[in-house]
């Protein structure tokens, strides 16, 4: 990097670091101090109530304060990764990351401490003192071999998990790379020959866990700056390094390299060189951990071996060895079930989980994070992405059960499935709200085909159907592309064996849809070439042809392309018994909840009949999602003060659905604040049948309901669930390109349920 980047690139970190405000934490409240009320209970007097619980109780405190989330970063600062002994204060940024990283990937609060102490024994005496404030601590960046005592004493005499991250997490994330390379080349830990580099914490835990793993001590050997550690050496030696000493004559990793299988660096770089690693087994494991520059280059290790198994500690190779794999998850694991340590079987189940997931098929979320990237299990994909989503559910229901299972949980959870789905829901947004729509959809077997069968997200889509529904995905599309497209992805699905894949250039069917299509189109000027064409070419029609002929049951188009295009060529095959689309409806999940949004695409400018079928239609629609539904007829009148046309189409929209004996609360015409803001609506109109907050916006143009959506979306962090077309008996979907792989897979879910479920 030239000279000019790296300053760039360092001014660039330091306004990171100090815009819009120093630092990268502060302290929110998690409860309302809005008035006299709310200070007396969250101080003086009502605070004694929660304080005498705990005294009665001292597990209370996970119920009554935030200890049971809360997580101590703990550092002397005396081995800062890449930046060495660099004191307490000068690490204090560093404390700050890591816990944005618990924040963010775990949703787990932290404090960090820094601590002027270099005496081991005294760090760990005030690490112990902490234990009130900390449902857990996290050890960071203490120099070996002063971090052993450390944890060790605090192990000792703490009843909360203590973890070393520089040693533990490195381990466990080593572990889970490691049990993946042996997959891959057919080894197993019980004859794995292993040449280790770095006698310090990282290294040391490291090998202790390949141990527990299955490794033989015989077939490990551990070189240090001083060479190998053999018996009866004095120079740089500590009991951890001992433990390790082997019996041999050998004094360099030159001498020891020679069959190797496994070389673990954890070291400086430039320790191994090529012809070392020409010296190894067949397919080697090369695990170049040292940080910025490993043990050695991968392509280096590439030009004498081009079937070694690489993994460093760099973001810009496959394999990273990445500790935020493991400590948010071992942790959030932890304090759920109430540990009180940490233990090998937690370390263990935290292997196993990590290890699994990157054998499982990608997640589209994780996809979408490192766009371009190949991401299929084997020599380059060993551990999953740190941005996978699913690793919070899997790996700490991992942790959690290994906490009940060995008896150091001091909190149970009797329903780790039930556990597991609550993380999920934390981290899919849709997915909590969602589950009623699944598990109405799991009480049929239905078929939904996707116009736009090629689209990485439609693949995506489809597989994720396949492992987690009953539905069957039918694919729009030319299969040399879908296979080859299946295969970059790295999804193991395939055309004719995992799902019925329609081919527009050369289907057996493609006479009988072509001439159904010209039966319902001959009248509106569609000769026999043009419905030939459009068979040919339009996949939207092709598929809405299969929903109307018994071919399929649903059909979801529109991930490319103009909405009231596809929607077009889905009235005029799929709008007969007298159906017709009713409306568009948006749920958007936010922060504080969902919303629904409509009419978002169909009608520009509702009639006051569209209007009342748009609430009705969002009423049914919103109980498939197990919520009540409450309306508002949203305007710029507010409950008659202007008379403009929005006003009173409004006003004729309510008077029609007061006529119909509904059974659902909708009010209106109001503004949008007064809609969510149930004070203000019974300042300006007392009388109103609704509420409290309004969860459904109908608007009296599309303009507004697609503009709020919008906002919600870009502005507000929302997740849009749709759009959900209304009035076509659930034969029909058609989204909007924005929408992700998982955006996808609800909607095929909400098509998935059968039209006599929800009408």
């Amino acid at each position: 990097m030239s000279a000019s980047k790296d300053d760039s690139a360092r001014q660039a970190a330091l306004y990171y670091h100090s815009h819009p405000r120093p630092g990268k934490l502060e302290v929110r409240a998690t409860k309302p101090l809005a008035n006299q009320l709310d200070l007396a209970r969250a101080y003086s007097p009502g605070v004694a109530e929660a304080c005498l619980e705990i005294k009665a109780d001292p597990t209370a405190a996970a119920l009554y304060t935030g200890r049971g989330n809360l997580v101590g970063v703990v550092t002397n600062g005396t081995a800062v990764l890449g930046l060495g002994n660099i004191g307490s204060l000068a690490s204090k940024p560093v404390m700050e990351g890591k816990a944005v990283l618990f924040k963010k990937f775990a949703n787990i609060d932290c404090f960090d401490i820094e601590l002027n102490e270099k005496d081991p024994e005294k760090l760990a005496e005030l690490v112990c003192a902490l234990e009130p404030t900390f449902g857990a601590i996290n050890l960071e960046d203490i120099k070996a071999p002063d971090c052993f005592i450390v944890e060790k004493i605090c192990r000792e005499r703490m009843n909360i998990p203590v973890f070393h991250d520089d040693q533990h997490g490195t381990a466990i994330v080593v572990g889970a790379a490691a049990t993946n390379a042996l997959r891959v080349t057919g080894r197993t830990f019980e004859d794995l020959k292993i040449v280790s580099t770095g006698g310090g914490a990282a290294g040391i835990a490291c090998l202790n866990m390949l141990l527990k793993l299955g490794v033989k001590r015989e077939n490990v050997t551990l070189c240090d700056v001083a060479g190998v550690v053999y018996k009866g050496r004095t120079e740089e030696m500590t009991p951890q390094k001992e433990a390790y000493a082997q019996d041999t004559d050998a004094r360099t990793i030159a001498d020891v390299i020679a069959g190797a299988d496994m070389f673990l660096g954890l070291s400086a770089p430039g320790v191994l060189t090529p012809e070392m690693v020409s010296q190894m087994a067949d397919q080697p494991i090369i695990f170049a951990l040292a940080n910025p520059t490993p043990e050695i280059m991968p392509e280096l290790v590439r030009e004498v071996a081009p079937d070694a198994i690489i993994a460093t500690g760099r973001t810009d190779y496959p394999n990273q060895v990445n500790n935020v794999l493991c400590f948010p998850f071992i942790f959030r694991g932890a304090l759920d079930v109430g540990a009180t340590e940490i233990n090998d079987a937690m370390q263990i189940g935290c292997i196993e989980g990590i290890a699994a997931l990157a054998r499982a098929t990608t997640s589209a979320e994780a996809a979408a994070a490192y766009r371009g990237e190949q991401m299929t299990f084997g020599r380059d994909y060993l551990i999953p992405k740190p941005f996978d989503p699913r690793l919070m559910g899997v790996v700490a229901t991992a942790v959690a059960r290994a906490a009940i299972e060995s008896g150091v949980a001091e909190r149970p959870i009797e329903d780790l499935d039930a556990y597991k789905a609550k993380l999920d829901g934390s981290v899919f947004k849709s997915a909590m709200i969602m589950r009623p729509v699944f598990e109405a959809a799991a009480q049929a077997e239905r078929s939904i085909v996707f116009a736009e069968g090629e689209d990485e997200r439609v693949l995506r889509a489809a597989n994720s159907m396949i492992e987690q529904t009953t539905d069957k995905p039918i694919l729009i599309g030319r299969p040399e592309v879908v296979i080859a497209r299946c295969e970059r992805a790295g999804l193991p699905i395939r055309p004719g064996k995992d799902f019925e894949l329609v081919n527009p250039q050369d289907d057996p069917r493609y006479r009988d849809y072509w001439e159904t299509y010209h039966a319902i189109m001959e009248r509106k000027g569609v000769t026999p070439d043009i419905a030939k064409a459009i068979l040919r070419t339009n996949s939207t029609a092709i598929g809405a042809i299969m929903v109307h002929r018994g071919d399929a049951d649903s059909l979801i188009c529109g991930t490319f392309g103009q909405y009231l295009w596809h929607l077009n060529y889905v009235c005029e095959t799929l709008g007969q018994d007298g159906l017709h689309p009713v409306g568009a409806l948006s749920l958007m999940i936010l922060e504080d909840g969902p919303l629904f949004i409509a009419d978002t695409h169909v009608h520009a400018t509702p009639t006051p009949q569209q209007i009342a079928e748009t609430v009705c239609g969002a009423a049914r629609h919103v109980r498939r999602f197990g919520l009540e539904p409450n309306i508002a007829l949203c305007s710029h009148s507010q409950f008659g003060n202007l008379d403009i046309d929005s006003g009173r189409r409004m006003r004729a929209a309510l008077a029609l659905l007061d006529g119909m004996n509904l059974d659902f609360a909708y009010e209106g015409e109001m503004h949008t604040d007064s809609a969510l803001d149930p004070e203000l609506r019974a300042r300006i109109f007392p009388h109103s049948r609704m509420e409290g907050v309004a969860n459904v916006l109908v608007f009296a143009n599309s303009d507004a309901a697609s503009g709020v959506r919008n906002i919600l979306k870009m502005k507000a962090n929302g997740l849009e669930v749709g759009p959900i077309l209304m009035g076509l008996g659930n034969r029909a979907h058609v989204v909007t390109p924005s929408i992700t792989a998982r955006g996808l897979l609800n909607m095929s879910a909400i098509a998935g349920t059968p039209v006599a479920v929800y009408g």
